[in-house]
């Protein structure tokens, strides 16, 4: 099965195709000198790009798509993108947990069988968006959000430590850690979610209507908490 795959939960755009598995082509850009994320400006040529390597739209049997938790812009920017082209290409769509993706490239960080994947994205507010995976497959902790207090003593209350990667996990590392958790050393790729996971999930996952594809926020975006607030509606 080819897959071509796209997140856009971080700050990074990921894009890739993958062909029974194997990758046939894959980036992830960065934030550009400025240090905004440039999702609408690389997603669609990098999409147009994966699928040239993959032989043409014709050959794409499924695409999958990062549906969060993650930034509300990068989020909406590439499911309305890609909800677009599985229409106009008539390809099936598969949404994928952002969690999941990079939780099921944990793993290969560690030393020991049985890992415990604790994938962490920094929320911002002092806040963490997190998930928990046996061998960063099987779902333990569905997505949530939190302070880094109540996520460690979520973690405090595992019976073996977990191995915590994202930018999350290295924003609130100290806590995670006194915690119980390990987290993968700063610059480890597993880090980072990459097109090669968001394939391997989707190639799992059950295809949707594009029109049931939506943003998993977890919480309301900033314009909304702000609104509520100069209307003196307490957030919640």
């Amino acid at each position: 099965m080819l897959v071509l795959g796209v997140d856009t939960a971080t700050d990074f755009a990921v894009v890739g195709v993958t062909d029974d598995g194997e990758v046939v082509r894959e980036v992830s850009i960065g934030p550009g000198p400025d240090g905004r994320p440039r999702h609408s400006e690389v997603l669609l040529p990098e999409i147009e790009s994966s699928v040239d390597a993959a032989g043409g739209w014709s050959r794409i049997d499924r695409i999958a798509v990062g549906i969060g938790p993650g930034s509300f812009t990068g989020l909406r920017i590439g499911i309305a993108t890609v909800r677009a082209l599985a229409q106009a290409q008539n390809r099936p769509l598969a949404p994928v947990g952002s969690l999941a993706a990079l939780a099921r490239g944990i793993p290969e960080g560690g030393d020991r069988g049985g890992v415990l994947a604790l994938p962490v994205f920094d929320a911002r507010r002092s806040e963490a968006f997190a998930a928990l995976f046996e061998n960063g497959v099987v779902e333990l902790w569905p997505p949530f959000v939190a302070p880094p207090d109540e996520l460690a003593g979520r973690v405090q209350e595992l019976d073996r430590a977990p191995l915590a990667a994202g930018d999350g996990a290295l924003r609130f590392a100290a806590e995670l850690e006194a915690a119980g958790a390990t987290v993968a050393p700063p610059g480890n790729p597993i880090h980072r979610v990459v097109a090669r996971q968001v394939c391997a999930v989707g190639e799992e996952a059950v295809e949707a209507p594009t029109d049931q594809i939506q943003p998993l926020y977890l919480r309301p975006p900033d314009a909304k908490r702000w609104r509520e607030r100069d209307r003196g509606i307490p957030s919640g």
